[in-house]
């Protein structure tokens, strides 16, 4: 081993760098209120979306290594100004899921130890939370591997213990929900609106491309490591869904508070109940910091490449003298974090109805990039056939084509279904749909200013 590779990201690392990139356990209620068929749904979606979806990263990132990540594919498929725009949503968006992470860490802690705690002191803890994440971000690469590693177990653990839990308080007690044929058969019935939280959990095995220059050998770990942890995480999701089913009626299960709910159930009163549901809840609340740090960590290395190309804006691409972390990037994330938190907690309604507008918003702007990406991949392997490929997806070029359009339309259809969740009853609720939208359309506005901006920027530099 050389002196340049000591301290980089190896298998195991990587591994866990994507489990705790993939696996929320912030969207375990969700899935788990679209009932038993959600169980169905991860399966078939593994299949037909997570495996042809881990194939292409694996090819990408180690045909085109880096740290652009989805902006690199992109911008070698369809130019700059696509790689403006899939940057853009890229890294921004971590800034509008922040605040959806933190306000659930916010209720759950409040759940847990102070129920009666005031909204302002909720919005107080999420504030505190963003600006320590981007301090992790900005001090070192390896302090924030040591978070995500420490982040993937935790959510294994929590994981487990709500599938084993689940399993072992049904076996006592009954079981919550009915699992039939029928019950667990695909539909599109009331938990429609769920649907896209299923693509969204599994999103981000492409994100350790991102760290290219941190890896020890790219071409034979990325595409291990991603086959790895996406077995990993699908069953993990299915345990954890079964888990909170298997214990709590559908209708009990609450987006915020749902898997304190779940604990309280599984351990009762006792004790070592309120050790375990104090102890494990914990451990939830941390998985939320670290998860939010390994997106802000890849999102921003990649925000930094493009400003530093001159494609974002020049404060973009400060980077900290000392540890090379993206510091610009990562301060406007905070700022813009805080920004919506501050929104949310001047903004009366449900705590559930509000977790959701938000969650769906900054949901969509984070499934933009990948409309882009799985068309990059498919323009890439016709115009850049003779490319050296470490791993290639195997198959003629009517499955490649075939593999891109698949991928492409579970994408479309969960921005589709953030938007319009009762859509398939044939009914819209614009009182939901209508914010969301227009959030969206800002964020876009803003996107395409930030992509004038760029072309100028360019154009005066030929000259």
């Amino acid at each position: 081993m050389t002196s340049e590779t000591i301290g980089k990201m190896g298998l195991p690392s990587l591994t866990l760098f994507s489990v705790c990139a993939v696996l929320v356990v912030d969207g375990l209620t969700a899935s788990a209120s679209i009932g038993p068929s959600s169980i169905t749904w991860w399966m078939i979606t593994m299949v037909l979306f997570v495996i042809p979806y881990g194939l292409i990263s694996s090819e990408l990132g180690t045909t085109y290594p880096g740290e652009g990540g989805i902006y690199d594919w992109v911008k070698k498929a369809f130019g700059f100004k696509w790689a403006v725009r899939t940057t853009w949503f890229y890294w921004i968006n971590v800034g509008l899921w922040m605040p959806a992470v933190y306000i659930m860490f916010a209720g759950m802690f409040a759940e847990m130890f102070f129920p009666d705690m005031h909204l302002w002191w909720q919005i107080a803890i999420c504030i505190g939370l963003t600006w320590l994440t981007i301090w992790i971000c900005n001090i070192s690469v390896d302090a924030g591997v040591w978070v995500t590693n420490l982040g993937a177990l935790f959510k294994v653990t929590v994981i487990l213990v709500l599938g084993v839990g689940g399993y072992w308080y049904s076996s006592q007690h009954g079981v919550a929900n009915e699992f039939t044929l029928n019950s667990m058969m695909p539909s599109l019935d009331s938990g429609l609106g769920f649907l896209p939280v299923i693509i969204f959990n599994l999103m981000g095995f492409e994100l350790i491309a991102c760290m290219g220059s941190e890896i020890k050998d790219p071409r034979q770990d990325i595409p291990k490591s991603i086959l790895i942890s996406a077995a990993i995480v699908t069953g993990l999701y299915i345990s954890g869904t079964l888990g909170i089913l298997l214990a709590l009626p559908v209708e009990e299960i609450g987006l915020v508070a749902g898997i304190v709910s779940t604990l309280k159930t599984l351990f009762g009163d006792s004790e070592f109940g309120h050790f375990m549901v104090y102890g494990v809840g914990s451990l939830a609340l941390l998985t939320f910091i670290a998860n939010m740090t390994t997106w802000t960590m890849g999102a921003s290395r990649a925000a930094m490449e493009a400003a530093q190309a001159g494609e974002l804006p020049g404060f973009v691409a400060r980077e900290h003298p000392v540890y090379k972390t993206p510091i610009g990037a990562n301060t406007i994330t905070g700022t813009v974090s805080t920004v919506v938190i501050l929104l949310y907690g001047l903004t009366t309604g449900e705590s559930d109805e509000l977790f959701w507008s938000i969650f769906a918003f900054s949901s969509c702007i984070f499934l933009l990039p990948y409309l882009f990406m799985f068309p990059a991949y498919f323009k890439l392997r016709v115009s850049d056939p003779d490319r050296e490929r470490p791993y290639k997806v195997p198959g003629s070029t009517r499955i490649q084509a075939f593999l891109s359009v698949l991928c492409f339309l579970f994408i479309a259809q969960a921005v589709l279904l953030f938007i319009f969740p009762d859509i398939g009853h044939g009914t819209v609720d614009w009182g939901y749909s209508i914010p969301v939208a227009l959030g969206i359309t800002i964020t876009v506005g803003i996107g395409e200013w930030v992509l004038s901006t760029a072309t100028k920027r360019m154009h005066s530099a030929s000259v």
